[in-house]
């Protein structure tokens, strides 16, 4: 900035005119059509005015004649004819914060009654603008600075009229209001925009003005506010400004019911943005009252025979609003199914196309929403289905269950051939995200149908997973798209997630023999324990409400679990399963104390108990970790049984009663294993007596009258009669309960009184 502009900064903030000209020299009448179209530059006529004017503003030697010259320039040139080292030389000149003091200025009401507030607004409005078209400009604090000014400008949007000033010139509030959008559209464009506008209040301002219902605000605002409330902001606005915004897109749902059909499909786009993120909380009846509303006007849409480009962001609108109510509010089964047949037809279009051939932009946001749908559609089909003389809002019959499924399959045949084509380069996409997130799903719920086709397409599944896992840092690309994707369990992307979908798939597929081999090829094991070793380096450092439960962690086990009972020989010759099986025995003592993870230990104990039955070494005594864990794991199944002296049916500890609907079959799975380990390992058949587990578990027995349920008497008594056949001493101890007055539940195990020889 120059000593001249640097003069006219008053310490009150005030800018203070004097003896401004009342005319503004235009070019000769002659050269006005040599005007080209805005944006196309200046005529040679205005581009020597426009020097000349340059020229004054270097050499101002006092507020009048620096004001004087940027009136000329706002006069001549439009921004959008103004090239950036024009604007350069603009900012050189009077820097951004003159605009900024002309704004404060009218504000206070404090200027020269030579030049009226209305007019200091135009000005500095009309100076920003100008520079705002520069990106670098956009960025600079001054010009941040501004934004509350701009912002209370168009709070206070005058109704349209238009002031005359002294040259007979109409000054219209339009082109005020038009700039002050301008700049902070601007604004939102820049990296750190979205946050700059939220934090200096733009949201509740814009949903005000927005409520007016006027012109350019409809045309200039919404956009505006559709820019900020998508990304990162978005969630953040809706935590802060809940209310305001809920009420906006009440009306916003009414505008979409009452516009064209025309209109509407340019609304969805915009509409997607403004509903609320997931986990927002906001009054539940009005939500769905506007949404309910919104389904209301997209039926006859999605029913309509539209393009492909028209049905794109129709199909991307009903996947938001999927994703915010599910199916309830979408309308009649007849309908549920219409609109998955649509995404699944336009799956189909989109990605059976040859190999090599590029995607646009637009088709990869259409197919991203229908992969929502089809998400949700297999949620749906494969729950419950209602008789089919039972009517619902949303629940699908039997038959149409099948005949989702159909179209469904159909579609995931075009997503398999579009990931079979794919190049490892490309794997950084956030489309092929997608796509790979979406067969995921189908594959949790769905192995039967397609089934050679997915056992092909394994090595590719697994090398993008673990391509993913193994970077480290997250890849930019696809952390923004699960930013700006609604997706249900929004987080920060590390890398880690897509191995996490793939995971109930792999539950599934290693419970088979083909898949399964090719799994053991591709080297599965040692990556669900690199998972294990890394979702634990989370959980062990959280107490209390903070550890909550990672279910893709017990999965994960679950599938180690099918390799560890299905492929003996791999366990006892694969390194990973040693270093699972050091892991198991750090870990689990750091678990049982953690009751929110309770399952989460139960799969740990199974699976280290799995693991260990295989082993024939009668080395255990000598080796600290193996005992270490067999003590942790037989405490932490004891704790199951509620030691209460009451008499009469046996009850469950609270934590495990809580769980036992996860847990039940794993704590007797580890039973049965620990059976095993007593049968082919005689040092824990001695330290089950060393640790009190005999003596505990007898004295729980003998107090109660029955035991919970069949299942848990049989575990029991497996490993009751093979812990007696392995020792004597245990086996002795057994048989003085079992004769003795109180044997209570013992009294019903016939196959333990006849190891123990108790008639």
């Amino acid at each position: 900035m120059n000593s001249s502009s640097e003069a006219m900064m008053a310490d009150d903030d005030t800018v203070v005119v004097s003896d401004l000209p009342t005319a503004v020299e235009e070019p000769p009448d002659g050269e006005e059509g040599e005007e080209p179209d805005p944006g196309a530059g200046l005529t040679d006529a205005k581009r020597q005015v426009l020097e000349k004017c340059l020229h004054a503003l270097n050499h101002a030697k006092n507020d009048s004649q620096t004001l004087a010259a940027l009136l000329l320039i706002t006069r001549l040139c439009p921004a959008c004819q103004l090239d950036k080292p024009t604007l350069r030389r603009i900012f050189e000149a009077v820097g951004l914060n003159l605009p900024a003091r002309l704004l404060v200025t009218a504000a206070k009401g404090s200027g020269d009654p030579a030049l009226p507030p209305h007019e200091l607004i135009s000005l500095g409005t009309a100076l920003l603008s100008a520079l705002s078209t520069d990106p670098d400009m956009a960025s600079k604090p001054q010009l941040l600075a501004t934004i509350p000014l701009l912002l209370d400008i168009l709070a206070r949007e005058p109704k349209h009229q238009q002031t005359v000033d002294g040259n007979g010139d109409g000054i219209s509030d339009e082109a005020v209001v038009a700039d002050c959008y301008q700049v902070l559209t601007a604004i939102c464009a820049q990296p750190r925009g979205s946050e700059h506008l939220l934090n200096r209040g733009a949201v509740p301002v814009l949903c005000q003005v927005l409520e007016k219902n006027q012109t350019l605000s409809q045309k200039m605002g919404l956009p505006l506010l559709v820019c900020l409330l998508s990304g990162k902001t978005k969630d953040k606005a809706w935590h802060k400004h809940s209310d305001v915004l809920l009420t906006l897109l009440v009306k916003l749902s009414k505008d979409f019911c009452q516009s064209t059909d025309q209109n509407r499909l340019r609304f969805c786009s915009q509409l997607v943005n403004v509903l609320p993120p997931g986990g927002v909380e906001v009054e539940k009846e009005i939500l769905r009252d506007a949404v309910t509303r919104v389904w209301g006007a997209l039926r006859p849409t999605v029913q309509a025979k539209l393009t492909p480009r028209q049905i794109g962001p129709v199909l991307v609108l009903s996947a938001c609003l999927l994703d915010l109510c599910g199916w309830e509010l979408a309308g009649p089964p007849k309908f549920c199914c219409l609109l998955v047949n649509r995404a699944c037809v336009e799956v189909r279009m989109g990605l059976e196309e040859p190999p090599g051939t590029d995607l646009s932009r637009d088709l990869k946001d259409t197919l991203t929403g229908c992969y929502r749908i089809m998400e949700a559609a297999i949620e749906q089909a494969c729950s419950t289905p209602l008789p089919s003389n039972q009517k619902a809002v949303s629940a699908l019959t039997l038959q149409q269950s099948r005949q989702v499924l159909s179209v469904l399959e159909e579609a995931f045949s075009a997503l398999v051939y579009h990931l079979q084509q794919v190049d490892p380069s490309r794997y950084g996409d956030p489309f092929l995200f997608a796509t790979f997130r979406c067969l995921c799903s189908w594959l949790a719920e769905e192995t039967s149908c397609l089934k050679e086709e997915v056992t092909s397409l394994l090595p590719m599944l697994i090398d993008y997973s673990r391509s993913h896992f193994l970077v480290e840092k997250s890849e930019a690309g696809l952390g923004e798209w699960m930013d700006k994707m609604s997706v249900e369990d929004s987080q920060t992307w590390t890398g880690k997630e897509a191995f996490r979908y793939l995971l109930p798939a792999l539950c599934h597929l290693s419970a088979e023999e083909a898949p399964r081999k090719v799994l053991l090829t591709l080297d599965t094991p040692a990556l669900l324990v690199r998972y294990l070793l890394h979702g634990f380096t989370t959980v062990k450092g959280k107490s209390g409400a903070s550890s909550m439960r990672d279910p893709s962690m017990e999965t994960a086990c679950s599938v180690l679990l099918n390799f560890a009972v299905t492929e003996p020989e791999r366990v006892g010759k694969d390194q990973c399963f040693r270093t699972l099986e050091n892991h198991l025995s750090e870990a689990l003592p750091v678990l049982v104390h953690k009751p929110n993870l309770l399952v989460l230990a139960a799969n740990y104990c199974t699976l280290g108990l799995m693991i260990g039955r295989l082993k024939t070494t009668p080395t255990g005594l000598n080796e600290s970790a193996p005992r270490h864990f067999l003590s942790t794991a037989l405490r932490f199944l004891h704790s199951a049984l509620d030691p209460a002296l009451n008499p009469g049916p046996l009850k469950l500890s609270p934590t495990w009663e809580e769980n036992w609907d996860e847990a039940a079959e794993l704590w007797r799975l580890s039973l049965q294993a620990l059976a095993s380990c007593f049968r082919s390992q005689a040092w824990t058949a001695e330290l089950a007596r060393e640790e009190g587990w005999l003596s505990n578990t007898l004295g729980t027995l003998a107090r109660c009258s029955a035991l919970p349920d069949q299942h848990t008497q049989e575990a029991l008594e497996e490993a009751l009669c093979a812990l007696a056949g392995q020792c004597r001493l245990a086996k002795q101890e057994i048989g003085d309960v079992m004769k003795g007055e109180e044997k209570g539940a013992l009294g019903n195990m016939r196959n333990l009184k006849k190891i123990v020889e108790v008639k």
